[in-house]
């Protein structure tokens, strides 16, 4: 319901792209039974292995992992990870392990040059969105979903897989085309945060060759290596022993495995292989300080990274399984206690987090503590998170924090226990993934929820305090800060930091008293006056006495979650243009002030343990509220949402912190692509009065006027008339309707009229060519804009959509493959109905800036030809496969019926319009794609080329 601007949607599109053997084999082959028994107190030494996943390794090394798993359904989830990325590379070699990615998608020899991609857009699976890749340190990952409603498809992915493993083509005049996309994909990471990457990370990976191994590598190399370089990277790493075959999903075991076994068998096993070393992260008595300072910097961090002094062990024993759940617990309480600082007064970070895990290193284990804060307040942040670590190390947390975290991680994993049946295969094969290249185990959810329940009780608080000592020390430590270079902090000023807390004493935290509920009485139930079914989506509403309507939809989807939306008309729209303008962004901080007179962190506390999520809001149009909850905890969110409504509580001081930690946001316009996205966003309005920039600027925030956002959050929920609420998942029928009496039917009613006020159109008209000059780096981005009046139309709301995916798979296959010119490309085309009735069409990339005018009209003449031929029959058949295969996907998400349902009352739509939407789709043809196109594209009433360039050297 919340909608997004269109534009900026659109550049979403631009992101489309210590050595261990295995556990012991006898702990891998555990019996099902076994692990069954294993209910509660842990029977073995040995973590299982999951008895419900098929494990084997080939003669010649190869490793796989098979899995039947009906969710989503017709649908399987393929993973080719490997023990193989930068680390490996010799010198020569810098940014190989991730060019060999790519290579891997540009010639293969069942499928030649482009036919791979091809191919898979033929049966639905979108490059990019579904088909990908990445490469880091130690690990490379192909990824493949698979629709496998044909036996064809399935066996054509797992040739996909083997070709990967081994059979890449690598021809010269591949591997010299690809040269210029690895090129863009680097210029696009220029910029202020690689600049001080260069500073702080040999000083994070101190003396470790992870400090010279980034994945992107060196443009000297990329530009001008020997194919035969190339070669050699790939006969020494892409071989068997160093890799897994993962398949989870609606299939049959028995014919997969003899398949991989067949397919896979044939890839010789390695003779003489290089050895595959695991590179140590060195220790260090000292502490080492990192400060890189840029003029364009968007993010002011800080943090410190406490590296272990042991080198990374796996999980092998049911006693390491324990100590992990006490490194989770004091991660949990770490975070706690940085989000109660965040959330007070002045506070001296917009953001901050605590963890423990595996760093980039595979070799070594990091405690990090980071925050994001404003770049003034960079040191009072250092102070913060070393006062704390502090405080920890000498007091420890107290009892009431671990009985808070111990509730949330056994919710968390009750909730995944719960919902065991409808697990998605792919969180199954990223799991199986990690088995095999980091160690870490796979015991299967029944075990993990069996060890939760017998070890989190019996953990003491003296145990999780004493890992104080483990994570946090003197030595092996790293502080690093970063952000803009004004005001500039120095290292000498980071040490004085350092050593006055070293120092100086700090004081406990002191704990107060908590409510245990967020009610004490309910409130006086309404009645539903009005119920209509419909049988054929499965949905009934309710309409109660003050006016409120409940729509909802029962699923099994997931066996322990619920998903809710609310919507009403109005929103923004009923503010004067003046108090829009000192509203706007004011409206955000509006919950944070809490409900029913405790602060918002006390609230977050006593839903401990409890899914109650709740995030109101207004739009253009609307006021909105999204949430999701699971049944167990039905009635605590029908309780906030019952408090948002009645009991917001007004706190300037949460207003001053909210203002305080907006400076995220204002930083971020710091950035060149920030400042450009901002500067076109005004242009594009400039003629309208009621305007609101996308993203904040510090005057903006200093022009909130807390009271009126107030007053005016709360005339849009006085009540319930008007609003319309939507419920979807596994619940019990009686209590939702018992909840919905309660605490909807409850609310009094609403003053407010359900309409929205409709403000003339202010938007830009005409053609126009927009430029902007911002940044050191050669990288340039291309936004072009087209819109125009037209009156709302589902069916060619579709086909605009359609020609956006054709002409984003085009652009693909012309500037990326063909003229390697562009690392991302996307095009999108929609409708929409409010404010005002308008098509929109947006086409964003980035690109070198000697290029950007070339591209640019490469791209309009690639969607002219679209409009006045229509696509061929093969591309338009690629889009449709892509959204059928989807929407069968999404038919099976109760986030997507919350949409559904939603979106049908909200636009007027027919509800059982999905019924025929395959037909739809299939029924379009590429004359109805073309006569779109014409009849809207080629007479715009606004088209906008925007382009940013770097800034000129001054001599």
């Amino acid at each position: 319901m919340k909608k997004v601007l269109f534009i900026f949607a659109s550049l979403l599109l631009l992101t489309q792209c210590k050595s261990k053997k295995n556990l012991k084999e006898n702990v891998q082959t555990q019996t099902k039974d076994a692990v069954e028994q294993a209910t509660m107190k842990p029977d073995k030494d040995y973590i299982p292995f999951d008895p419900d996943v098929r494990m084997g390794k080939l003669d010649n090394g190869l490793t796989y992992y098979i899995r039947k798993n009906k969710k989503p359904e017709k649908r399987a989830f393929m993973l080719l990870p490997m023990k193989v990325g930068s680390i490996l590379e010799d010198d020569d070699q810098l940014g190989l392990a991730h060019f060999m990615e790519h290579m891997n998608f540009n010639g293969l020899k069942d499928f030649p040059k482009n036919k791979l991609v091809d191919y898979l857009q033929s049966i639905g699976v979108e490059f990019g969105a579904d088909l990908n890749a990445f490469t880091s340190f130690d690990k490379t990952v192909y990824i493949l979903p698979l629709p496998v409603d044909d036996p064809e498809k399935l066996d054509k992915g797992l040739l996909v897989l083997q070709n990967w493993a081994y059979y890449a083509n690598l021809t010269p005049e591949e591997i010299d085309k690809e040269r210029g996309v690895v090129l863009e994909e680097l210029r696009l990471g220029l910029g202020p945060d690689k600049r001080m990457m260069d500073k702080w990370l040999p000083v994070a990976f101190h003396n470790s060759r992870y400090a010279e191994r980034l994945p992107i590598g060196k443009k000297e190399i990329l530009e001008n290596f020997p194919h035969e370089v190339l070669k050699r990277f790939h006969k020494d790493w892409y071989r068997p022993d160093l890799q897994a075959v993962i398949v989870v999903g609606d299939i049959n075991p028995d014919e997969i495995e003899q398949k991989i076994k067949k397919l896979f068998s044939e890839i010789p096993k390695a003779e003489n292989p290089r050895e595959r070393k695991y590179y140590p992260v060195p220790n260090h008595q000292e502490t080492l300080v990192a400060v890189a300072d840029d003029p364009e910097a968007g993010f002011n961090r800080v943090m410190i990274m406490y590296k272990d002094h042991e080198d990374y062990q796996p999980m092998v024993t049911a006693d390491d399984y324990k100590n992990y759940l006490k490194e989770k617990l004091f991660s949990e309480m770490m975070k706690s206690r940085l989000e109660d600082i965040k959330e007070g007064e002045n506070p001296p970070f917009s953001f901050a987090f605590a963890s423990h895990g595996l760093s980039w290193a595979r070799t070594k284990e990091t405690f990090n503590l980071t925050a994001l804060t404003n770049p003034k307040d960079r040191l009072k942040a250092l102070e913060t998170l070393l006062k704390e670590a502090k405080k920890v190390k000498e007091y420890g947390f107290t009892q009431a924090e671990l009985e808070r975290a111990k509730k949330k991680v056994l919710a968390d994993m009750e909730q995944a226990y719960q919902n065991r049946n409808t697990t998605e295969s792919r969180k199954f094969a990223w799991e199986y993934a990690a088995h095999f290249l980091e160690d870490q185990p796979a015991p299967g959810i029944q075990w993990e929820y069996d060890m939760h329940k017998w070890f989190i009780p019996q953990i003491k608080l003296g145990e999780v305090n004493a890992l104080a000592k483990k994570f946090i020390h003197d030595d092996n430590r790293v502080v690093i800060v970063t952000g803009k270079d004004v005001p500039k902090v120095t290292e000498d000023q980071v040490w004085d930091v350092i050593k006055r807390v070293d120092t100086i004493k700090v004081e406990n935290n002191s704990s107060s008293e908590l409510a245990t509920s967020l009610m004490k009485e309910k409130p006086i139930p309404g009645k539903i006056v009005k119920e209509e079914k419909d049988e054929k989506l499965g949905s009934v509403t309710w309409t109660l006495q003050n006016g409120a309507k409940v729509t909802w939809k029962k699923t099994d989807f997931k066996e322990d979650e619920v998903k809710t939306g609310l919507y009403k008309f109005g929103g923004k729209s009923r503010l004067s243009d003046e108090e829009l303008k000192k509203t706007a962004f004011a409206f955000q901080s509006i919950p944070m002030a809490g409900l029913n007179g405790m602060k918002n962190r006390e609230v977050k506390k006593i839903l401990s343990g409890k899914k109650a999520v709740y995030k109101p809001g207004m739009d253009e149009v609307d006021s909105y509220a999204t949430g999701e909850t699971r049944p167990k905890d039905l009635e605590d969110y029908f309780q906030l949402q019952y408090l948002y409504f009645t009991k917001l509580n007004k706190d300037p001081k949460a207003f001053e912190s909210w203002k305080k930690r907006q400076a995220f946001m204002i930083n971020l316009t710091n950035q060149p692509q920030f400042k450009f996205f901002l500067a076109l966003s005004d242009f594009m309005n400039q003629n309208n009065p009621r305007y609101v920039p996308p993203f904040p600027t510090k005057e903006w925030i200093e022009n909130q006027d807390y009271d009126l956002a107030y007053t005016k959050f709360k005339e849009a929920f006085d009540g319930a008339t008007g609003y319309h609420f939507y419920v979807v998942g596994n619940f019990d029928e009686k209590q939702l309707k018992s909840l919905v009496e309660t605490y909807i039917g409850g609310l009094p009613e609403s003053k407010t009229p359900d309409a929205f006020v409709k403000h003339p159109d202010y938007s830009l008209k005409g053609e126009h060519n927009f430029e902007f000059k911002a940044g050191k780096e050669p990288k340039s981005m291309v936004i072009i804009v087209m819109e125009g009046d037209a009156k709302y139309a589902p069916e060619d709301k579709l086909k605009l959509e359609m020609l956006g995916k054709i002409l984003t798979n085009k652009l693909i296959e012309k500037l990326r493959e063909e003229k390697s010119g562009v690392y991302g490309v996307g095009a999108r085309g929609g409708m929409k109905k409010y404010p005002h009735e308008k098509w929109e069409f947006t086409i964003a990339f980035p690109c070198g800036p000697e290029n950007a005018k070339e591209l640019t009209q490469f791209a309009l003449d690639e969607l002219n030809k679209l409009i006045q031929n229509g696509p061929s029959e093969e591309d338009l058949n690629k889009v449709k496969e892509s959204l059928k295969v989807h929407f069968k996907e999404n038919l099976k998400k109760n986030e997507f019926w919350v949409e559904y349902l939603s979106d049908t009352d909200y636009y007027g739509l027919n509800p059982h319009r999905l019924f025929d939407f395959e037909k739809q789709v299939e029924a379009i043809t590429s004359k109805d794609i073309q006569k779109t196109g014409k009849k809207y594209i080629s007479n715009p009433q606004t088209k906008v080329i925007a382009t940013w360039y770097p800034e000129e050297e001054k001599n």
